[in-house]
């Protein structure tokens, strides 16, 4: 039999490089999709021989996913079980600080990508049984705090399209499933807080948060394909959020704006 296929933006490093290993160590051949050509070698690396293939590849480009989606699954045996549209940039700072330049590349590459995605991929997943298109949204997509304003609508956007997606294509047999990640160890944890000369790191560590091992996600990617639930929080960050925001929203509605008087 033909094995089962998944495609991965964002597969260059991070959540996307555990995710393949993770699948790759079921029997799954991993498409590698990322502009970092030296991190998708890497990646390439970490699996089994011949198991995967690799496209230096932007999200926000169309033409580029149309392509690199035909050569996958030309070499999957028409197959495409998991299209996992993963890549995306950290911003944070205040809206007054970030600059149209910034707010345009992580709206193109959070939220226009995973559209791109979900739009080139669905007859692939519509021609595939049992398939799933698997978004990673964030704990900022379940409530936004203050000083990641633009982050938060891109993973609102990704939450609003999975749980649209999660019944349109329902008559396809397409599951629809995203991952909710809390602070992940990835390298997305060294960009700078914009209007400040700290790391995403140093403020989530000052902060008093916990970051979750990125293999972490992978295991709750593996379940969020194969399980019932829409959305999968991963890490105590992100579970806190969710229950908050369903049974205690005024609370942390005030200990956000608490949080914004301290910057």
């Amino acid at each position: 039999m033909t094995a089962k296929a998944i495609f991965i933006t964002g597969g260059g490093s991070g959540i996307g490089r555990a995710v393949a290993q993770y699948f790759a160590r079921q029997g799954w051949r991993v498409g590698l999709a990322d502009v970092n050509a030296a991190g998708l070698a890497e990646t390439a690396a970490l699996v089994p021989a011949g198991m995967a293939t690799t496209y230096v590849m932007d999200v926000r480009d169309r033409e580029q996913w149309a392509q690199a989606l035909a050569d996958f699954t030309q070499a999957s045996g028409g197959r495409l079980d998991v299209l996992f549209n993963n890549a995306g940039i950290a911003a944070g700072g205040a809206l007054a600080d970030n600059d149209w330049d910034e707010i345009d590349r992580v709206i193109g590459i959070n939220l226009m990508g995973v559209i791109n995605g979900a739009k080139i991929g669905y007859p692939y997943l519509k021609a595939t049984p049992g398939s799933c298109l698997l978004n990673t949204a964030s704990a900022a997509g379940i409530y936004g705090g203050p000083n990641i304003g633009i982050y938060a609508v891109t993973k609102f956007g990704v939450r609003a399209l999975t749980e649209s997606l999660d019944g349109e294509w329902a008559a396809d047999g397409i599951k629809v499933r995203s991952l909710m990640p809390s602070f992940i160890d990835t390298p997305l944890l060294k960009a700078n807080v914009s209007g400040s000369n700290r790391s995403v790191r140093e403020a989530v560590t000052e902060g008093g948060l916990e970051i979750t091992p990125v293999d972490d996600v992978a295991k709750a990617a593996w379940e969020a394909v194969h399980g019932d639930r829409l959305h999968t929080t991963v890490g105590k960050t992100a579970r806190r959020l969710a229950f908050a925001a369903r049974w205690m929203p005024g609370g942390l509605r005030k200990q956000m704006r608490s949080r914004a008087l301290l910057r």
